[in-house]
């Protein structure tokens, strides 16, 4: 998998249409680089660009960031509510996708020394790429902000980490480091700078002194009022969301406002957020409500509805969760065919697909009558006696289905690998050793994926048992074909388990699946037989 990081330039400009674009499209242009998101801010005259791109690209895009700012932004000419030392103010680089935070730091010290180099300007390293403890919070290298930097970077113990010891007028100073994922977070009050503040002092972990800390972990917070929005904000930034998410921050602040008679009105996220932080929120309030919400598109809509996050601006998904912005096109030829063009391509004079996709789609199918079945029994009134074991057996039956779908295609795919592997040469004694090799991993492949559907059906059973019980009976014939259906998906997997065994010269392997793969088919016919029962029963 590539690697991938996060880039997030704060740049003092955010009321400059021409310069806020001319800086956009220096990342755009950059060879590697999706720029993700750009958010300017009036009040605070700040604009927020958030670009990744693997780590050479993402030292590239800044870099040329930085030159058009260099060119286009004056610092003696700049004011704004947002605190700032320089033109290009801050330089994060954050691991995204198979980068460690090591990486990270070596690549923020790339680009700081490039940047001292080709562009003569000061630069201090911050976070995880500090090593000096007075030095490594941003607040801490920040404090006197740009007014201070001509006196304060004469200083030895506040000598930049690299480029020029000495105060460029024109530009200031940048910081730059490697740092966990922040969130930047505004919460809206109906009141003034000094109230929102006082809140922000009460939240933030400094809180306001040794003396008295705040009520958060990881949270830096202060008050402001926008013009533009004509309502003060409380602006967070949580510097580790897995500890203090954005729910429990909103959530504090409406206790703290309600305390302080304030009207908390929705929140404002700058930026993007991770997945893992919008799903949290979604359990939360899950959990808090005793909702049962699965589908995941919904739980954001929860979310987004819960926080405000709609109050300001529009709140797209697709365009604020970095999951969503940088996910590759899922390639799933076949579960996204018709199903008429799956029989067809099925029934061509083709050996793929064959039976593994068959069994995949059949064992989803099966599991996709189980969660009919249970969504058509939750919330009806006459049902309502069974609302507890629906709420059980929703949730693993519509993660069950969704998680068969890919396989059809997984098996296919498994299949076309070990293929290739035949058609490799074999002239020479090593090409031959090599091309067995491949032909012996192909055939694992082409064993472990319907080895795998048929572990993803079988962790359907049990909810299918308890939905047999209480499930709505008029839909009974449904529950008796997605039994016998999820069943013979299984039956079908573990017959493409077998029929690859024989290639493969690795006795334990082959012992060690078959023990494994009879066990399953041994439940299924089990677990099948005892719904078809209960049913009977019923």
């Amino acid at each position: 998998m590539k690697k991938l990081v996060e880039c997030v330039p704060n740049f003092s400009e955010g009321r400059n249409k021409e310069i806020i674009e001319a800086i956009a499209d220096s990342i755009r242009k950059t060879p590697g680089c999706s720029l993700l998101d750009v958010d300017p801010g009036k009040s605070t005259n700040r604009t927020v660009y958030t670009f990744v791109g693997s780590p050479e690209a993402v030292v590239e895009g800044a870099l040329n960031s930085a030159k058009v700012a260099r060119k286009l932004i004056d610092m003696r000419h700049q004011k704004g509510e947002h605190p700032r030392m320089g033109a290009m103010d801050v330089c994060p680089f954050i691991p995204v996708a198979n980068v460690t935070m090591e990486e990270c730091v070596e690549i923020s010290k790339n680009f700081a020394k490039r940047a001292a180099e080709e562009l003569g300007i000061p630069l201090y390293l911050y976070e995880e790429s500090s090593k000096t403890d007075y030095r490594k919070k941003l607040p801490q290298i920040r404090e006197g902000e740009y007014e201070g930097i001509a006196e304060k970077i004469t200083k030895p113990e506040w000598k930049p980490d690299f480029g020029p010891a000495k105060f460029v007028p024109e530009w200031g100073a940048t910081v730059t480091g490697a740092r966990f994922f922040l969130i930047a977070y505004n919460v809206n009050v109906l009141g003034t700078k000094e109230q929102a503040h006082r809140i922000a002092l009460n939240i933030r972990e400094a809180g306001r002194g040794e003396n008295e800390p705040g009520l958060l972990k990881e949270t830096k917070a202060i008050g402001w009022f926008v013009d533009e929005y004509n309502l003060a904000q409380i602006s967070i930034n949580l510097t580790n969301y897995t500890i203090t998410p954005p729910h429990i921050v909103y959530e504090e602040c409406k206790k703290q406002g309600k305390a302080l008679n304030l009207a908390i009105t929705g929140s404002e996220l700058v930026g993007l957020i991770p997945l893992e932080a919008m799903l949290s929120a979604a359990n939360y309030y899950i959990e808090k409500e005793n909702l049962l919400i699965v589908d995941e598109e919904q739980k954001i809509l929860l979310v987004v509805n819960k926080l405000g996050l709609n109050t300001i601006t529009h709140f797209d998904p697709k365009k604020r969760i970095i999951e969503y912005m940088i996910e590759e096109e899922k390639s799933e030829p076949l579960a996204d065919m018709s199903l008429r063009s799956f029989i067809k391509s099925v029934a061509a004079r083709t050996s793929a697909p064959g039976g593994g996709s068959v069994s995949a789609a059949i064992a989803a199918m099966g599991a996709g009558l189980a969660t009919m079945v249970a969504q058509l029994t939750y919330g009806v009134r006459k049902f309502e006696n069974v609302d507890k074991e629906m709420r059980s057996v929703i949730p693993p039956l519509f993660k069950g289905t969704n998680q068969l779908i890919p396989m059809i295609d997984a098996d296919t795919n498994a299949f076309n690998d070990y293929m290739e592997a035949m058609r490799l040469p074999k002239h020479t004694e090593e090409e031959i050793a090599a091309r067995n090799q491949a032909m012996e991993d192909g055939l694992k492949k082409a064993i472990k994926v319907p080895l795998s559907t048929i572990k993803l059906a079988d962790a359907v059973w049990d909810s299918f048992v308890e939905l047999a019980k209480y499930g709505n009976i008029a839909s009974r014939s449904d529950m008796e074909v997605g039994a016998r259906a999820l069943g013979t998906g299984i039956w079908g997997a573990y017959k493409n388990v077998l029929i690859n065994l024989p290639g493969i010269k690795d006795e334990a392997f082959k012992t060690d699946v078959v023990r494994e793969a009879e066990a399953y088919l041994k439940r299924a016919e089990e677990k099948c037989k005892e719904i078809l029962n209960i049913l009977d029963k019923r």
